[in-house]
């Protein structure tokens, strides 16, 4: 066992967990800048996969992403290692911070404070997008990007389709729309 990356892992995700304000969703651009950016675990499109995979699986989306990503990176100890640090922070700061929230929460500092967070998780949110939109134009070019993401904002957003029947329709497409010539994980030019 690497102490080094199990220290690593444990780090990445325990940060993670500190700072993704507002659940999940809202750690998902940390995880990325940890796993992708600062430690090199994955690549892009790799994160991506992962993402969607894990967007399509029941459960919370950071403790799946930790688990399988801190089984990847550092096996069985990797994932237990990775879902600790992403579920310890949560509950320290529940702990720690429920009472004095619940004694203020109709001050106007800690109502402002949380109304505050949203606009940046969404811009965390909207350039994680972007880079993902790069990566896939990269690999399926630009109109097929467009018109999959088009395509995918009606059935969630106006026809309510669930987002794991559009996630798996979208893999499916994936898979049946490969290149016959093109190895699996290259993409075409």
């Amino acid at each position: 066992m690497n102490i080094t990356l199990q220290r690593d892992l444990f780090i990445a995700f325990f940060r993670s967990g500190m700072l993704g304000y507002g659940g999940g969703p809202s750690a998902i651009p940390l995880v990325h800048k940890e796993v992708v950016e600062r430690f090199k675990w994955m690549s892009d499109q790799e994160f991506a996969d992962v993402l969607a995979l894990g967007n399509a699986l029941p459960g919370p989306i950071a403790t799946k992403m930790a688990g399988y990503i801190g089984y990847r990176v550092g096996g069985w100890v990797g994932l237990v290692n990775g879902l600790i640090a992403t579920v310890l922070p949560t509950v320290l700061l529940m702990i720690g911070l429920i009472g004095l929230l619940s004694s203020y929460r109709d001050s106007r500092i800690v109502a402002g404070m949380t109304t505050a967070v949203a606009p940046v998780v969404g811009v965390m949110l909207f350039v994680l997008t972007v880079q993902f939109l790069k990566q896939s134009k990269k690999g399926i070019g630009l109109l097929i990007t467009v018109a999959l993401s088009i395509v995918s904002l009606i059935a969630y957003q106006f026809l309510n389709i669930h987002p794991a029947i559009i996630i798996g329709m979208l893999i499916a497409y994936g898979l049946l729309a490969r290149p016959k010539g093109e190895k699996k994980g290259e993409a075409s030019s």
